[in-house]
């Protein structure tokens, strides 16, 4: 209940209940009360050596154990500022030319089709797709409104017109949907944070289901109520990366990789970093500025010295 009581995500809540257990058991089911700096960078030291995770990950796992001690256990941790986090390596984001991004759409259809066109469209996360409300589609003025997205800020990004017509055939269908549910006895959605018990309600209302919901109902584990939830994340995953090789996409193509293009294609287009970085959700425009290396052509745009010799080389030795 800590972590819910600090409104921290529900995937941030099950990793570090993942970390603290595995801490636990690398340390023979000691409990953590009696261990102390050595056990804990003898565990990250674990990770990185013989589990050969990557820094992302060994400091998600230091984050956990920082929580482990100082909010569950109440222990003050003058020994935890002494362990260095792990430095994550730069890396330049994957990003599709514009014709990939044709050819990858053209591999998909349907529903998968328009969640792929709103990552690329409006550059969201995969996450922020799936756990999109009917009520923050603002098809008047052509936006979509991102709630409670990575950082729990809220921003506003583009509808692209091209996604206009079948989203809203697609919410007809999801109405009809949610229709069926209500006559079943269902057709109440999860709600965040305390809105469940502000407005009981708010649940069934049209306004707060899903974009795109699961084809099946599920029961909640925690409060037991059958619901229909948003589609699962593989779904798309899978989809997208179907379609990549549908597409004979030679490069490494996630969810994630339409974000990188949208951010990349807006550089290119002529608009300036910050509005990117505003649509993106960046909090820093450091973040934002990874994408302007890859807009680089030739190493920072130099041009190379093979390109600029009088006779070129055929190949031939």
């Amino acid at each position: 209940m800590a972590i819910r009581r600090r409104n921290f995500s529900r995937r941030t809540e099950q990793s570090y209940w993942y970390w603290i257990r595995w801490f636990i058991r690398h340390h023979g089911m000691r409990h953590p009360a009696g261990m102390g700096a050595a056990e804990v960078e003898a565990f990250l030291s674990w990770l990185a050596t013989d589990r050969n995770v990557a820094a992302a990950t060994q400091n998600q796992a230091l984050s956990a154990l920082l929580f482990l001690y100082k909010v569950l256990l109440g222990q003050d941790l003058p020994w935890m500022k002494g362990l260095v986090r792990s430095k994550r390596p730069v890396r330049v984001p994957v990003v599709l030319t514009r014709a990939e991004v044709g050819r990858l759409l053209l591999a998909l259809e349907g529903t998968k089709w328009l969640m792929a066109s709103l990552l690329y469209g409006a550059g969201l996360r995969q996450i922020e797709c799936l756990t999109l409300r009917v009520k923050d589609i603002d098809f008047a003025y052509r936006q979509i409104l991102v709630r409670d997205a990575k950082g729990g800020k809220d921003r506003v990004t583009m509808l692209p017109e091209q996604a206009v017509q079948p989203l809203q055939a697609h919410l007809g269908r999801v109405r009809l949907l949610h229709q069926r549910d209500l006559a079943a006895g269902h057709g109440e959605v999860s709600l965040p944070y305390a809105l469940a018990r502000k407005k009981p309600r708010a649940g069934r209302e049209w306004a707060w289901q899903f974009v795109f919901p699961s084809g099946v109902l599920s029961t909640d584990p925690e409060s037991g109520v059958i619901r229909r939830h948003h589609l699962f994340p593989d779904t798309l995953g899978r989809a997208v990366a179907k379609a990549a090789r549908t597409a004979r996409i030679v490069k490494p193509v996630s969810c994630h990789t339409l974000r990188h293009s949208f951010a990349t294609h807006l550089l290119e287009g002529g608009h300036d970093i910050r509005t990117v970085q505003e649509l993106l959700g960046h909090s820093d425009v450091s973040t934002t500025m990874v994408y302007t290396h890859v807009l680089n052509k030739g190493g920072r745009g130099v041009a190379s010295p093979l390109d600029r010799l009088d006779a070129p080389s055929d190949g031939r030795s």
